[in-house]
Formats: C-alpha cells, sequence, structure tokens
C-alpha cells in the first residue's frame, strides 16, 4: 500500500503555510557547509514557515551527480532539523517535510523512497526529465511515484527546464488517488488557470494549491478562482507558496501570506490595493533577485547574494563554477534592498543570527 498523508499535515498543508524551496550551503571549497545550512533552516522555522523543500531546484540539482553525492546527506540532514523543531514546537501544528523527486521512473521511484524511509511527507514530483515523453508514459511515471510516496505535482516554467503541459494533462494528472497537492509554477497566467480548471473540474478538493509563481505572488494568493462545473460554481484558492522567493526575507512572508488568508475572509487590515501594490514591489524585487533579465541564470546565486548579505550564508558558490551572479546584478539586488526596505527582515536575523549558528533555539 502507499504511504498517505498523515491526517494532520494535511490540514496544515490545505490551510496554507510558507514553505521556502531550500538554499545549499557551501563553503569556498563546494563542500556543504553544514553549521550554516542548519542555522538556515533554523532561520526559516523561526520565521514563521510552515514547512521545508529540500533536494530541489534552489537545493541545486547537482546535489545527485555523483562527484558531489549530497542528495542523501542533506535531505538526512533537514530530516533531523525537522525532526528537531517539531520537537521543540510540541503541542503546535507540524512542519510540512518536502523533498524533490527527480529523474526517470526507476531514480524517482528510488528517491521516493529514500525520502518515504527519511520521513518525509511529499514528494514534489518535477517532470523535466521526461520532456521528451508523451502524456501516458508520463502520467504512468506519475502513477509510480505515488504509488510510493503523496505526490506534490509540479508545473515547471519552461526557462526551468520544465514544458507547457496542457489542461487535458493536469486533469488526468489529479486522477491520480495519491496526489496531495500541487505547485503551480508556470510563470504564465493562463497555464496557471489550466492546473486550477484541471483541479475544480476533477471535483479534488483534498488537493492543495501551491503558487510557485515567484513573479506573480500575491496576486495567486488573493484570487478566488471560479469555474462552472456541471451547472455549479466552484471556487478554489491557491493557499500557500512553495517558493524559491520565500527563501529569503521569510518573517515578512510569513506576514504576507497571513495578510493574504485575512485578505480573503474579508476581515483583513490591510486594503486589496495596499496588498496589490506590495505584490508589484515584491515581482520586480524577485526580477533582481532571480536575474529575470538575463532569463534566470542567476537566479541561486542571487539567492545566495541575499543570504550572505543577511549572515546567513558564507558566500554565494554553488556547486557548478559557472552558477554565478550575472552581470549588473548585484547592482539590481542593490536598488531593491534600498527602494523595498520594509520587504527584509534584516533586524530579526540579526537578533538572531548567533543562536541558530550556535544551534541553540530556534528563536
Amino acid at each position: 500500500m502507499p504511504q498517505k498523508i498523515d491526517r494532520i499535515v494535511a490540514q496544515v498543508l490545505h490551510r496554507g503555510v510558507v514553505i521556502p524551496a531550500s538554499p545549499l550551503a557551501l563553503t569556498a571549497q563546494h563542500r556543504l557547509d553544514e553549521r550554516r545550512q542548519r542555522a538556515l533552516w533554523r532561520y526559516y522555522f523561526a520565521a514563521g514557515a510552515g514547512g521545508l523543500a529540500v533536494g530541489v531546484h534552489t537545493t541545486q540539482f547537482a546535489i545527485r551527480r555523483g562527484e558531489f553525492d549530497l542528495l542523501k546527506p542533506v535531505l538526512e540532514l533537514a530530516a533531523e532539523e525537522m525532526d528537531r523543531a517539531d520537537f521543540l514546537r510540541d503541542g503546535h501544528e507540524p512542519l510540512v517535510h518536502v523533498t524533490g523527486v527527480c529523474g526517470r521512473t526507476d531514480q524517482a521511484v528510488a528517491e521516493a523512497a529514500l525520502a518515504r524511509d527519511l520521513g518525509y511527507h511529499l514528494g514534489l514530483l518535477s517532470l523535466a526529465a521526461m520532456n521528451r515523453t508523451d502524456d501516458d508514459a508520463m502520467i504512468a511515471h506519475c502513477r509510480a511515484v505515488a504509488d510510493v510516496i503523496p505526490v506534490m505535482g509540479f508545473y515547471l516554467q519552461p526557462a526551468a527546464g520544465g514544458r507547457v503541459l496542457p489542461l487535458a494533462f493536469w486533469r488526468r494528472f489529479v486522477e491520480i488517488e495519491n496526489v496531495a497537492a500541487v505547485k503551480i509554477a508556470p510563470f504564465n497566467r493562463y497555464r496557471t488557470i489550466d492546473v486550477i480548471r484541471a483541479v475544480a473540474e476533477a471535483g479534488r478538493d483534498d488537493v492543495a494549491l501551491y503558487t510557485g509563481n515567484d513573479d506573480n505572488i500575491v496576486a495567486d494568493l488573493i484570487t478566488p478562482y471560479r469555474f462552472q462545473v456541471a451547472g455549479k460554481t466552484i471556487e478554489r484558492r491557491i493557499v500557500g507558496g512553495l517558493l524559491g522567493h520565500w527563501a529569503i526575507w521569510t518573517q515578512r512572508a510569513a506576514e504576507l501570506l497571513e495578510q493574504c488568508h485575512a485578505a480573503a475572509r474579508a476581515g483583513g487590515q490591510v486594503s486589496l490595493t495596499d496588498l496589490l501594490a506590495r505584490g508589484a514591489q515584491i515581482t520586480d524585487a524577485n526580477a533582481a533577485v532571480f536575474d529575470a533579465a538575463h532569463n534566470f541564470a542567476g537566479c541561486i546565486p542571487g539567492i545566495h547574494e541575499v543570504l550572505r548579505r543577511q549572515g546567513l550564508l558564507a558566500g554565494t558558490w554553488c556547486l557548478e563554477d559557472e552558477q554565478t551572479l550575472s552581470p549588473g546584478q548585484r547592482d539590481q539586488i542593490d536598488r531593491i534592498c534600498r527602494d523595498y526596505p520594509h520587504l527584509n527582515d534584516d533586524d530579526f536575523v540579526t537578533a538572531h543570527l548567533d543562536e541558530w549558528l550556535a544551534g541553540t533555539q530556534l528563536g
């Protein structure tokens, strides 16, 4: 029998939480910096994140390559820190433990089994390795992984290695029983709506919708999506985010999500106009950090640069030497830090960084 998602974890997932896509902390010698890696995760939990995603794009897919062989060590380390955080949060809701699942079917099933054995709740299923296969083969692949661990579907934008997946694919995908959520990250309004429509038409109230559209975070979170299904109006909402952008300034992300939830309930103190204005600023900030000007080539180093400035990472090093900040990207990060100081949580990090590095408390 496939592993089913824990009932309490499912409730947390459906309420909607902040799930940062974790970067990889490295030394100048391109080795895992365990002290800063642990500190980074402790920061996320103290900042109000409701989960963590590791082994994903932001963690660098190269961790799977033989010369680095970091997938299992990083997953084990993250599982240990999440278990520690859950223990210290006794009486509070658990963190949602997510890991990326990549590769063709044999590899993906093996990664799913590893994650399951380490106590992860969800496998975020990348289909990048299946880009040259037809829909039937991709659906069979998804079912094979879902037979091992609950799946979070992943609509990955083509610029990051994904491909266009039509409504018909998503309609078939959400018929897989062990699909628990979908991360929607095509960076495209039409394709985002395709996924939400598929979930609505399938009647899957048990599938949680998460934004991965780092370029449109606020609008995704405050929009009611309404469809006519069998003569009835069905409304679905994106309830949270699994985002590389939420790997920085995470305390502000947690505050933002709560404000978006309050606005959706029509009981918030922040107006929709103010939220949308901040959303445009976040998109502008994301363009700088993710290096939109160079088709996202400097995305991961950009995240590292912000965390380096806060003292959470020692440098911007990536496993692959060619992954560096693009020309002019550092200047753009300077600009958004100067123009939007209310988006950062520098004071919070400064106040607790030594504690996280020492491992004395969560913050």
